[in-house]
């Protein structure tokens, strides 16, 4: 073991996009509310104001969780594993409580079932139907 698996020291490893993963948890109940990846601004701004920004892949840009749904991240803690390549945002949220940009409280709302034998794909099952206040944005 070494001082990266074992030290004091936070040294987060980025992948070779100078990303690394990070998985929001509401920090009372431990529902899992969120993945998305954080470059090293995000990470220290988050740090920083203790609110989750995150870099979005798709606009190419940094971003502060709630920035026009009102729907704040607010650290509570924050995990590494144990080689430090991907993080626990343990959160509170605040505006209407929707992480994702559907507006539900969680992005994971959809279970995998397997197929049955002789069915083809996977299917979805929908496991969380509401859809809280009018946040529909990406923010």
């Amino acid at each position: 073991m070494d001082a990266l698996e074992n030290g004091a020291e936070f040294t987060p490893r980025f992948d070779a996009n100078g990303l690394v993963g990070a998985i929001a948890v509401d920090a009372a109940s431990g529902a899992v509310l969120m993945f998305a990846f954080m470059n090293e601004e995000a990470l220290a701004r988050t740090l920083a104001t203790g609110e989750a920004h995150f870099w979005s892949r798709s606009r190419g840009r940094l971003w502060r969780k709630g920035e026009t749904s009102g729907n704040v991240l607010r650290l509570v803690e924050m995990l590494t594993d144990c080689d430090q390549d991907c993080l626990v945002l343990r959160v509170e949220i605040g505006g209407d409580q929707a992480a994702c940009h559907t507006g539900r409280a969680s992005c994971f709302y959809r279970r995998v079932e397997k197929p049955a034998p002789g069915e083809g794909a996977a299917r979805l099952t929908l496991i969380s139907k509401g859809v809280k206040g009018s946040s529909r944005q990406n923010g």
